[in-house]
């Protein structure tokens, strides 16, 4: 595919006005500011800075009150659940929970899984994985004394190893199994659905991380039949907050840490404390965003549809981004690239890719890429420690990685290689 073609429904007309909307990206129009960072946390359109705003303006209160702005607030919450509980397809509003971040989350579910897990008890983790989806296993593990598995991946191509997967599973022992959606180093896609279906006939319960698939993929916790999946606002272009779907039978069965008062009711008996009402305002702007974006691409119907029709434009899009990407790492003199480096395997990951340069570390090459092109760029582990740790990469820096969204661009992908492809250093 031409690097200037890009897949319908999305046109270079529609991106161009997508790019727009978003303030800090329509100011790095060259010479500006290219934003590769995303995997870190994307940029967020004008609604939702509005959205952010307005609440402060006209609706900054607590829940519960008798009056107008506690009532405008208790309606914000509303409206970022049910946006939310649209864009992960998940049946109803009330089995979505926010909290700080994902991590957080993660941490509070392990905390009340611990007393239905014992000595004897396994969990399945993967080394693909961010270490908010294996830290808080190892913890529940530790204090319960159950014992942790740890899949591995195929370094050759940063696929999971499925046989491995299927080995790890001990019926009767197996209590939960934690795996991602989409990895945060690698930009591997994980096939869920068989491996999900394994977990279940094991009697585990399955958690999903689904902050890496959420901003590049359609989601549909239903289809997918786990029992939580969690993801992050910031990354789909929303404020910092977290959100946790979990079946409501969990919900309601399982004994969260949370004040007495309002212990007994979902989801509020999953919230710790006062949540983020501005951030949720801002939440529900990034999935009306998303909405918008369905609506460009030709979606119909209700909101779930649109965002369905949004999210498999956007997958579309940067497929031809990580082609265009990839064809031009791979061939930079003294770059090696990790995970999945075919152009034609596309569609087994989403546009998130980590590399190294001969004779330069990578946070140099970050450093060197932000001096002379103004690129955002990370490196290090980013908390995918076990994927760094397999890799041999931990002790030497990490990788850089290099993330895109849909609001970068074919241009902004060549002025990355070219600054990749002068003289580094050390």
């Amino acid at each position: 595919m031409s690097q200037n073609t890009l897949p319908s429904p999305l046109s270079a007309v529609d991106i161009a006005a997508l790019r727009a909307q978003f303030p800090a990206v329509a100011a790095g129009e060259a010479p500006g500011t290219v934003f590769f960072d995303n995997p870190g946390g994307t940029q967020v359109p004008r609604a939702v800075i509005d959205a952010v705003g307005d609440y402060y303006r006209f609706a900054c209160a607590n829940v519960g009150g008798a009056f107008e702005t506690s009532r405008r607030t208790d309606e914000t919450v509303r409206a970022a659940r049910s946006a939310v509980a649209d864009l992960l397809g998940a049946p109803d509003p009330e089995t979505i929970v926010f909290g700080p971040s994902m991590t957080a989350l993660t941490f509070h579910l392990a905390r009340s899984l611990a007393r239905e897990v014992g000595p004897g008890d396994e969990v399945v983790v993967t080394d693909l994985d961010h270490d908010a989806n294996v830290a808080p296993w190892l913890g529940l593990a530790e204090a319960t004394g159950a014992t942790v598995r740890a899949v591995p991946f195929h370094r050759e191509d940063g696929t999971l190893d499925a046989d491995a997967f299927a080995a790890a599973l001990r019926p009767g022992k197996t209590r939960l199994v934690a795996i991602g959606h989409a990895s945060n180093a690698l930009g591997t896609v994980t096939d869920l659905a068989p491996l999900l279906a394994m977990a279940r006939e094991a009697g585990a319960l399955t958690f999903v991380d689904g902050v890496q698939s959420a901003p590049h993929l359609p989601v549909d916790v239903a289809e997918l039949d786990c029992d939580f999946f969690a993801c992050s606002a910031y990354k789909f272009f929303g404020p910092h907050v977290g959100a946790l779907y979990g079946k409501r039978e969990h919900l309601e069965r399982l004994t969260p840490h949370k004040v007495r008062p309002s212990k007994d009711v979902i989801p509020y008996r999953w919230e710790q404390g006062t949540l983020n009402h501005e951030g949720l305002a801002g939440t529900a702007a990034a999935v009306r965003y998303l909405e918008g974006v369905g609506e460009r691409a030709g979606g119909t119907g209700d909101r779930r549809a649109k965002l369905t029709a949004a999210m498999t434009a956007i997958r579309d899009y940067e497929r031809m981004l990580s082609a265009h990407l990839l064809e031009g790492l791979t061939a930079v003199p003294g770059v090696t690239v990790y995970g999945l480096k075919d152009a034609a395997r596309v569609a087994e990951r989403v546009p998130t890719v980590a590399f190294t340069r001969a004779g330069e570390s990578p946070r140099a090459t970050c450093e060197r890429l932000w001096e002379s092109a103004r690129v955002c760029l990370w490196s290090g582990n980013y908390y995918a420690l076990r994927v760094m740790e397999s890799l041999g990469l931990e002790a030497t820096g990490g990788a850089v990685r290099v993330g895109l969204a849909h609001y970068n661009t074919p241009a902004e992908i060549d002025r990355f290689l070219a600054a990749l492809g002068g003289a580094g250093r050390a």
